[in-house]
């Protein structure tokens, strides 16, 4: 028998305000339609029962477990926060463009570093480890796991590979949930990737996550 492990992207947050300024990433909540995600998330998910439910601990994993798992003990796994940039006026303007929209483009090298930040290496280093920590626990059968884009990036990537190769083109959406089982010897079978509940055949957007951003940001208005 496999272990079903539901992987989810936390719903919608705002990482820019009004005037397309960064807002501090570690401490954006959800927002209205973030909620609202996660609520389309919980009904899909009604009736599995749930042995375990772990978030990353930043605002926006903890609120979206909340709202998608009721009732249930979240366990904070700081390890599975998503990968850090750095500050983005520490970028050369003619580069941000690419940076933004070219970040997880392809098969992304381990030495690439995200927004000038921590590299595709570094992320691995400490997502590995914790989900080698999670399989090798044989106490539960059906956990949820509510992280960032660029971490389910690297978990479906290493499941699909067995090697820390970084697929980039893995889209995952606000509120996307991805659904991988796990056998014996650690094999894995990724059964849907990137299910977004509430717009099952993702009619909202034809962008990518980093594509959107990089519209949200306005440079040339204000720095960075």
């Amino acid at each position: 028998m496999r272990r079903r492990l539901y992987l989810m992207r936390h719903g919608a947050v705002a990482y820019f305000d009004d005037d397309g300024r960064p807002l501090p990433p570690d401490d954006v909540p959800l927002t209205d339609e973030g909620r609202e995600q996660a609520e389309a998330t919980r009904a899909l998910l009604e009736g599995v029962h749930l042995d375990r439910v772990i978030a990353s601990g930043l605002p926006r994993t903890d609120q979206t477990a909340a709202v998608v798992a009721p009732g249930h003990e979240v366990e904070r796994w700081p390890e599975l926060r998503e990968i850090t940039g750095a500050k983005l006026s520490s970028i050369p303007p003619s580069e941000l463009e690419e940076a933004f929209v070219g970040a997880f483009r392809g098969v992304v090298p381990n030495e690439k570093r995200f927004l000038g930040g921590e590299t595709i290496g570094e992320l691995f280093d400490r997502v590995l480890p914790a989900i080698a920590r999670l399989v090798g626990d044989a106490g539960w059968d059906t956990a949820l796991v509510v992280a960032h884009g660029a971490v389910n990036r690297a978990i479906l990537s290493y499941a699909l590979t067995g090697e820390r190769t970084f697929l980039g083109r893995f889209e995952q959406a606000p509120g996307c949930l991805n659904v991988l089982d796990l056998g014996e010897d650690d094999e894995w079978v990724v059964r849907a990737v990137n299910v977004a509940a509430g717009d099952l055949v993702h009619r909202s957007t034809r962008l990518t996550t980093m594509e959107q951003y990089w519209a949200q940001y306005r440079p040339a208005e204000h720095d960075a």
